[in-house]
């Protein structure tokens, strides 16, 4: 019996570390792709910041100044809108991992519940068999009994 008990939390106990090193994976990967969407949102933006602030830097008098406004606000509009992209992107790696790991978190009790069932049916097949070979056994003596009994 201790041994049965053992295989069985065994092998839960490997199951449950496969599933946690799948889950870690799935997360790694997931932040690595994440930290390079940030870092290529932040080296395009960087570069396009330092090309307009070289701009900025040449401008020797207020026309060029005034010329040089829009170019700022449109700067500034696009990192705007990279951050929020790059954020709406992360996002959504985010939310695909998080089903990813609720699908396998879903197959694994799945698998936990199968393999109760097929323990407590186990389980009640033992009791079932010994409970007949028990009745049969108490029938078969109380018959011998009661031939002798006869006698």
């Amino acid at each position: 019996m201790y041994a049965q008990f053992n295989e069985q939390f065994a092998a839960a106990t490997r199951q449950f570390a496969d599933t946690a090193a799948r889950i870690n994976r799935l997360t790694l990967e997931n932040a690595e792709a994440i930290v390079g969407l940030q870092l290529a949102a932040i080296e395009e933006r960087t570069t396009a910041t330092f090309a307009f602030l070289g701009e900025a830097a040449q401008v020797r008098d207020f026309d060029g100044a005034k010329n040089l406004w829009p170019r700022g606000a449109q700067i500034a509009r696009e990192n705007i809108e990279r951050t929020l992209t790059t954020g709406q992107d992360v996002l959504g790696r985010v939310a695909k991992v998080q089903e990813s790991v609720a699908q396998i978190a879903k197959g694994q009790l799945e698998a936990v519940t199968r393999s109760a069932n097929d323990t407590v049916r186990q389980a009640q097949d033992q009791f079932t068999q010994a409970t007949n070979g028990a009745v049969k056994a108490t029938e078969q003596a109380a018959a011998a009994a009661t031939g002798k009994a006869a006698k």
